[in-house]
Parts: C-alpha cells; sequence; structure tokens
C-alpha cells in the first residue's frame, strides 16, 4: 500500500510539474507608435508582429514563429530570404481581406501596383492600436477602415487578437467586426478572405511551373519545385492540392522546417457566414480560407454574393494553431483545439 501510494504522489507531482510548465507561458505586447508595430512574445522569444505601416495596403501579422523558432511566413517582399520565390507581393504574413468589395479589388493591391490602375483596388488602413493586454492570454485590439482611392469609407473594421502559447503550440485567434458604412457587396470571387503565405520548405511539391490570373488579366508565374515538404489535409480528409476549392471546418498545412515537424491549421467557427468554408489553399504557399468565394469553388452550383446594408455589421472568426515537434499536429488535437475555440 505503502508502495502505491508512493508511486501515485510521485504520478502526480510529475502531473504538477508538466501542467505548472505549460502555464508558465508569458505573451508580451510590446507597441512601438513610432514605427507603427507591435511585437509580440512568447517568454521573450520571438512569436510575432502586428504591422500597420503607412506604406502598406493592409495591416498584418508578419513574421510568424512556431515555438521552436522557425519562421513559418515567406520573406518576401519585406525580408526576402535566399531561394524563396517572389510571387504575389500582396502575400505578406497572415492578413485579411478580399477581392471585390463593391466592384474594389482589396486582396490583390501591392506596391507592384501602377498608379493608373491603382483606383481599381483597395486599401485597409490602420487608425490605431485599441488595447493591448499581457499574460497568459495576450490581447491586441486594433481599428481600421476600409477605403478606396479618394479615403471614402466602405467598412469600418475592429479586430481583436487573442494569442497563447504552449510548449508545442502558438495559438493566434482572430475576431473581426465589420461595420458597413455604406451599402456593400462582397461579390462571389476567389481571392480572400483569410489569407497566409508560408515558408518556401513548406510548400507542396510540383514538376512543372503554374500560371494563375486574377480578374484583372494579371499573370503571375509560379516555378516548378520537387525539393520542398508541404501538404495539406482537410477535416474532410482531403489532401495535397485536392484540398483546394473544396469545404471543411479545418485545414491544416504541414512539412519540415530545419528537421522539425511543423504545423499549420485554421480552424474555421460556426458563426462565420458561409460556414464550413472553402478552402483556398494553393501548393505554391498560399494557405486561405474563403467563404464568400462559392460559385468560383462550386463551379457556379451555388451562389453567396455576401451583402452588408449600411450601418449592419457581420463578425468572423478564425482559430490559427502553429505547432512545431518531432511529429505533425494530431486529428485529434486538432479537434480537441477546435472543440475548446467553437464552444
Amino acid at each position: 500500500m505503502k508502495k502505491k501510494l508512493t508511486v501515485l504522489l510521485s504520478f502526480f507531482s510529475i502531473l504538477s510539474i508538466a501542467i505548472s510548465a505549460q502555464q508558465k507561458h508569458n505573451i508580451t505586447i510590446a507597441v512601438n507608435a513610432s514605427e507603427k508595430k507591435a511585437v509580440i512574445t512568447d517568454n521573450g522569444k520571438p512569436f510575432t508582429q502586428f504591422l500597420f505601416l503607412d506604406s502598406m495596403e493592409k495591416p498584418v501579422l508578419y513574421p510568424i514563429y512556431a515555438p521552436d523558432g522557425n519562421l513559418i511566413t515567406r520573406g518576401y517582399p519585406i525580408a526576402p530570404r535566399a531561394g524563396e520565390p517572389i510571387d504575389h507581393p500582396h502575400h505578406i504574413g497572415l492578413w485579411m481581406n478580399y477581392e471585390n468589395v463593391n466592384g474594389l479589388d482589396f486582396w490583390n493591391n501591392s506596391f507592384a501596383i501602377p498608379a493608373e490602375k491603382k483606383k481599381l483596388y483597395g486599401w485597409i488602413k490602420t487608425n490605431g492600436i485599441v488595447q493591448t493586454k499581457n499574460g497568459g492570454e495576450g490581447i491586441l485590439e486594433y481599428s481600421a477602415d476600409w477605403i478606396n482611392q479618394s479615403k471614402d469609407i466602405l467598412l469600418k473594421e475592429t479586430t481583436t487578437f487573442y494569442f497563447t502559447a504552449n510548449d508545442n503550440e502558438h495559438i493566434i485567434d482572430r475576431v473581426t467586426t465589420l461595420t458597413a458604412q455604406q451599402d456593400v457587396l462582397f461579390k462571389d470571387a476567389k481571392d480572400g478572405f483569410l489569407g497566409l503565405r508560408v515558408a518556401h520548405e513548406l510548400e507542396l511539391p510540383s514538376k512543372e511551373q503554374r500560371e494563375f490570373t486574377d480578374d484583372k488579366g494579371n499573370i503571375t508565374k509560379v516555378a516548378a519545385n520537387n525539393s520542398v515538404t508541404g501538404n495539406y489535409l482537410t477535416s474532410e480528409g482531403k489532401q495535397g492540392d485536392s484540398a483546394w476549392g473544396t469545404r471543411a471546418t479545418w485545414c491544416m498545412l504541414y512539412g519540415k522546417l530545419n528537421n522539425d515537424s511543423v504545423s499549420i491549421a485554421i480552424i474555421d467557427h460556426p458563426k462565420n457566414p458561409g460556414y464550413p468554408t472553402y478552402w483556398h489553399a494553393r501548393g505554391y504557399g498560399l494557405f486561405a480560407a474563403n467563404p464568400l468565394g462559392q460559385k468560383i469553388f462550386s463551379n457556379g452550383k451555388t451562389e453567396f454574393n455576401f451583402k452588408l446594408q449600411k450601418g449592419n455589421s457581420v463578425t468572423f472568426r478564425y482559430r490559427i494553431i502553429i505547432a512545431s515537434g518531432k511529429a505533425r499536429l494530431t486529428i485529434k488535437r486538432i479537434d480537441e483545439l477546435s472543440d475548446i475555440w467553437t464552444k
């Protein structure tokens, strides 16, 4: 009996230490107003940065790190790294916008658009950071305006990020509310809505060069690459390139970074319009959830054309999990984190 009690006490002691270790992660958010950024750290180690530079067409989280210190976002165009592709200059870190809002393209806007064509595009201008909170859960809230070239406001945005971490996972919860300042139509389009451009190593292998054309006829060429390790898996069992254009409650991208297994899962929320979302998940490193482009992804079988009347609001919620370790994130763990998030 004494021996069993000793073993039991030892077990609970180990369990207590393990739980304690998981609870020691402290998120700190340091705002630099002059540089228009906020640096988010996990126990002093890099987690991500919130950038809202005047020179950018939208605010972004960039760069983003896995718990093991690996960068999971592409460097280009802000800090290019050797050997990575330089296509789609509007793909920066993690962002949220859309290709067709009252006819304006917010998604494809970047420094690469000629001045004479800028009137066709939209900007998201950050008004400022509303609040931050440090601790076991870091909180950053900001406000922004979705505007045209004449600075007329289509939508007012309020976004709150919730950052949490444990030894193997960085978790970002994004809650964004959009309030229409005029009647707004999100016409069904391919390019949207929550986007992430991942590190080159996490792309899917390809044997042929590919070309992608946007709605304005701009062609982007993506080179063949068979030396990368990425793969997609959805909650519905779709894998690889087959994940693109399908609906699922979550989608995971996983691969190798410096010999570590890195997994990125994006989880949709039942309260989101268009749930479960379609996945605009490309093999070349674009990982996006697009609940609004139903006509494109369904080959015309369904059409959404989401509308907001002036004064009305809509809220979108997403959970992003970045995990690192010896093995990929398990389906059981994703479902567990999804249940916590959605309930």
